[in-house]
């Protein structure tokens, strides 16, 4: 994505709603007497997160794993998957699904070194179904196709590597997002060290993985770790996270202004970096966003993170430790679509919610210092940072690393790992940058990037600002294509952009294969979610900043549809606009969609279509 600049919005405090107070002694005794989900049986039933998948990785009559299982390996790491593709050719054949899993690297704010990356490289050429690489959004890899005899091998090959999947699925924390930030090097060192220290101390301190996968070879980032002061404990082993572990998944970034690049807002931990002469002063901690729904079930929304306060240095474990306690004893473990942070929050007040935290940390936050956003995506190609070191963004569409014909990306990516002297940084929009390079090696690794198609001068800045999920063929959630949907039809808007003159501008545009939310959809300005093959619901209304939630505009319209549908809105903004207002400003503005305003109300609302 290019990130250039969009105006200035100083902030403001958040005076969206004003949360209900909570009068009852235990929030929880809001939730209605119902059974709890399975998944809260399985966790607490699987002796910290072993089950029995050490004794089912020798079962060689199926390619998947059987009972809890297949929900316990997600702790580790994993999800089972196959290719949806050939589902019917292989029934026609009395065949099974040809079973295997997908496995995500656990890289606190991205920043891996070369020497890592040939060793990725290497495996998924060697040990993997399809050969790639993808970069996710949240700033890490995975690997797809991984067949069972090929799993343990491939957790002691990351352990060599130096390093691990643990608790990036499942009902933990997942990995801590940092924003990238190539310029402001000091501050972003501090930031990512922040990143590492904030993934260690929320990770599942049970021995399971190391069991399992390593043979109990010792795993640092699993040992137990003392409880941060005032938090209280929810079990010996898991003095975090409890028995039970969270009411569902977690997510925690830190994040530098006035660069949105992580987009916070679908996170349920957010800590904005607030910066004095020059250095890392504290954060301001920002929680409950999410971005997952539910076609049709109006109890389900996305949802902005709500401001907390600002908080020193000395608070920050401490700080977070306590918020994922609080989900962790709060959060609703009935209903797993209600089980979110910010649905925690709006149960039982954000100011109870406040003053719990407080409580367990051990301090009050103070008010929230001045932050504002004014970017949000990568910023392609050369840039300098402040330590006169030059850091090289690589556009790659939808995060997909693998050789085609004219653009041998993965080989080229091995090619600069093999003479780069500093690191490389994924980011949260699914892009590579080549970081900390010398002024004499910059034209070296030029070169190789643009022979192996890493540079494209080409690619419009439209298709850098857009960015789809997997889905499809290999996601198992997935109702429509968005990967592989997603780069034909930027064809046909990067011509209606250029129609109207808007080769050099952009919209945040994203595609998701379902209403999960794993791509961003529901911060984007266009968004399209996947209702059946071929179809999807076409939202508008988002901002360039990423701290507005889009509108429905339409259901379950086809691609020709949502094309007419874009074609007529261009132009108007392209005529209509207002100086640098981006297209989803322009969308509220002019009542192409109602603004959303306070979601948990206001979401299901129809739009001015």
């Amino acid at each position: 994505m290019q990130g250039e600049a969009c105006p200035a919005l100083p902030h403001e405090p958040q005076t969206r709603r004003k949360p209900p107070t909570m009068t009852t002694p235990d929030p929880r005794a809001k939730l209605p007497a119902t059974p709890l989900a399975d998944n809260e049986r399985l966790k607490g039933q699987s002796h910290h997160l072993r089950g029995t998948i050490a004794q089912d990785l020798g079962d060689g009559l199926t390619g998947g794993f059987n009972g809890d299982n297949f929900q316990l390996i997600r702790f580790h790491g994993m999800y089972e998957q196959d290719n949806r593709d050939i589902r019917a050719e292989r029934h026609d054949q009395k065949l099974d699904n040809l079973k295997n899993v997908m496995l995500r690297c656990r890289l606190p704010g991205g920043v891996i070194t070369p020497q890592q990356w040939l060793g990725i490289d290497q495996f998924a050429g060697s040990h993997t179904l399809y050969g790639s690489i993808r970069l996710t959004n949240r700033q890490t890899f995975q690997y797809h196709g991984i067949l069972k005899p090929d799993i343990k091998a491939v957790h002691q090959w990351l352990h060599k590597l130096g390093l691990d999947s643990i608790a990036t699925a499942g009902d933990v924390n997942r990995n801590v997002l940092c924003t990238s930030n190539p310029v402001e090097s000091s501050l972003h060192r501090e930031a990512w060290e922040w990143a590492k220290k904030i993934s260690e101390h929320l990770l599942p301190k049970s021995r399971a993985y190391a069991e399992i996968w390593l043979d109990g070879e010792k795993v640092e980032t699993t040992e137990t770790a003392p409880l941060s002061e005032g938090v209280k404990s929810g079990d010996d082993t898991e003095p975090v996270l409890g028995a039970s572990y969270l009411p569902r998944k977690f997510k925690t970034t830190v994040v530098i202004p006035p660069h949105n690049d992580v987009d916070l807002h679908a996170n349920d931990l957010n800590f904005v970096a607030i910066e004095e002469n020059g250095k890392l002063a504290g954060f301001n901690v920002l929680v409950g966003g999410g971005l997952s729904m539910e076609h049709g079930n109006t109890k389900t929304y996305p949802d902005t993170a709500r401001e907390f306060g600002f908080i020193g240095l000395d608070k920050v474990l401490d700080c977070a430790a306590a918020v994922v306690s609080v989900q962790r004893d709060w959060g609703n473990r009935s209903d797993r679509k209600a089980a979110k942070t910010r649905y925690t929050l709006e149960r039982v007040g954000t100011e109870v919610f406040i003053a719990e935290v407080e409580n367990r940390m051990g301090a009050k936050f103070q008010p929230i210092r001045p932050y504002e956003f004014t970017t949000r995506g990568d910023r392609i190609g050369w840039v300098q940072g402040e330590d006169k070191k030059w850091h090289l963004t690589l556009f790659i569409e939808n995060g997909r690393i693998t050789d085609a014909p004219g653009r041998p990306l993965k080989t080229g990516l091995r090619e600069i790992a093999k003479i780069h002297k500093g690191d490389f940084r994924l980011t949260a929009n699914q892009n590579l940058i080549v970081a900390g390079v010398a002024a004499r090696d910059k034209a070296k690794i030029e070169k190789i990037a643009r022979e192996h198609g890493l540079i494209n001068d080409k690619v419009s800045k439209q298709r850098e600002n857009s960015m789809a999920c997997v889905a499809l063929p290999t996601c198992p959630l997935a109702m429509a294509e968005a990967e592989r949907f997603l780069p034909q039809f930027l064809d046909h808007v990067d011509e209606i952009m250029a129609e109207n003159g808007l080769s050099e501008e952009h919209i945040v545009l994203r595609a998701n294969g379902c209403p999960n939310g794993c791509g961003r959809t529901m911060l984007s300005e266009i968004g399209l979610v996947g209702k059946a093959v071929g179809r999807y619901n076409l939202y508008a209304g988002g901002n360039r900043q990423g701290t507005r939630i889009p509108r429905l505009y339409k259901e379950n319209i086809t691609e020709p549809e949502i094309l007419a549908i874009l074609r007529e809105w261009i132009a108007g903004w392209a005529t209509g606009r207002e100086p640098g207002e981006g297209f989803g400003d322009y969308a509220v503005r002019t009542g192409i969609v109602q603004p959303v305003l306070d979601p948990p109300r206001d979401f299901w609302k129809a739009s001015a279509a």
